[in-house]
């Protein structure tokens, strides 16, 4: 028996082959589009039209190619986007270990190229295999709030994101005729897949796929929950914990505790704490917690949604409307694009631009209370922004003081 992975015979399991290789292929090539849009999409809703405020990839050059303000229509479109993209994610781990397990002696293959077309294939599986496992492992680590990669996840994941695409998308040209070939007959086709000595198997190749769909059926059950918020969050195991929320009106979960942004008492003291708002020409006024309930408050029904991909059902804030604090600056009509700084003394979204279309939805708010309560502490009191279909990072918590104007 061959003791080195460079020698055919070292691979023995009768499982591998074209035909199982092809259909993990197929699952991974829908799945992973959806994945990568989905991803583009996230990045376009914490960028709304690319503000240099909250862009993390200022040298992206022509990969910040979709430059659009992000929606506040449907209220619930980046909850329903990220809980795809990260459910879905998690529900492919299996497949996307069963795949590489199916083709890692081809990792082993000698001479490394006998071609340029088998040249071309050995490089674009080494984006995709070190692509795949690069944006999985981080992804997974960010849902966990696990951040012990160097540097922003944001930022890595995005142009990690682009590297393991280009890898994707040069493999399935190459082998997608293949693949089809291969699904379309039963007859395997002898590759170097197929084991020149198999040993004798124990189980089948459908059994072996019932076995990977189980596994991502059970990582699918026990994240899923997290999109929902309620009595289903209990169900995903998987989701972040991070903090206890407590119960009552203000008990729906968080990623940052007050303690953890070093939020002081003193400083959210109803006597201390003001809200500076500036406006047109350097216009400015500071206002009270009690200037701020004395003003037109207006409800509104939306859900927090994170990168991480939980959200909540709706909650019921109530608040001063952004468009009204523009208009007290010298924006009666038209409010432009605001930068929110939060009493954050670190972090990178302490401060965050929200375009004008956000602004000037009548549901964009200046949250006091939810569900009829003040605002606690680890919610962002004495007061925090909550927009229709924004990254839960865009509503900042603790806000200290918003600057109307152009971005």
């Amino acid at each position: 028996m061959a003791r080195s992975p460079f020698s055919p015979s070292f691979w023995r399991s009768p499982l591998r082959g074209p035909w199982l290789t092809s259909v993990l292929g197929v699952v991974l090539l829908g799945g992973i589009t959806v994945l990568f849009v989905t991803g583009l999409v996230s990045y376009a809703a914490y960028n709304p039209n690319l503000s240099p405020v909250n862009d993390k990839t200022p040298d992206k050059g022509i990969l910040g190619f979709y430059l659009f303000s992000w929606p506040t229509d449907p209220h619930w479109l980046y909850r329903l986007n990220q809980g795809v993209h990260v459910t879905l994610g998690i529900t492919l781990i299996p497949v996307l270990l069963a795949k590489l397990w199916s083709v890692v002696p081809k990792l082993f293959t000698l001479p490394p190229a006998r071609s340029l077309a088998h040249a071309l294939e050995r490089l674009s599986l080494l984006l995709l295999v070190g692509g795949a496992l690069f944006e999985f492992v981080t992804g997974v680590l960010n849902i966990q709030l696990d951040y012990i990669f160097p540097g922003s996840f944001y930022t890595l994941h995005f142009y990690g994101a682009w590297v393991f695409f280009a890898g994707f998308v040069a493999h399935v040209v190459l082998k997608m005729p293949m693949a089809w070939r291969n699904l379309r007959q039963l007859r395997e086709e002898k590759n170097d897949l197929v084991p020149p000595s198999p040993a004798e198997p124990t189980v089948s190749r459908r059994g072996a796929l019932w076995f990977v769909g189980g596994g991502s059926l059970l990582l699918f059950a026990t994240t899923v929950g997290q999109n929902f918020g309620g009595s289903l969050r209990r169900t995903a195991l998987l989701a972040p914990h991070a903090a206890d929320p407590g119960s009552g009106p203000n008990g729906f979960q968080i990623n940052k505790t007050a303690a953890y942004a070093g939020i002081r008492a003193a400083d959210t003291d109803e006597e201390a704490w003001r809200l500076v708002v500036v406006g047109r020409d350097g216009r400015t006024v500071r206002l009270s917690r009690a200037d701020l309930l004395e003003m037109p408050l207006r409800s509104a029904a939306l859900p927090i949604a994170c990168v991480e991909g939980w959200s909540t059902s709706d909650q019921w804030w109530r608040g001063v409307r952004l468009r009204d604090l523009a208009a007290l600056v010298g924006y009666d009509e038209d409010p432009p694009d605001v930068l929110v700084e939060s009493l954050q003394q670190r972090g990178a979204f302490r401060r965050a631009a929200l375009r004008a279309n956000q602004v000037a939805d009548s549901r964009s708010l200046l949250a006091l209370s939810v569900n009829g309560e003040d605002l606690t502490p680890d919610h962002g009191y004495p007061a925090r922004i909550i927009v229709p279909a924004a990254p839960g990072v865009l509503n900042t918590k603790w806000v200290a003081r918003m600057t109307f104007g152009d971005l």
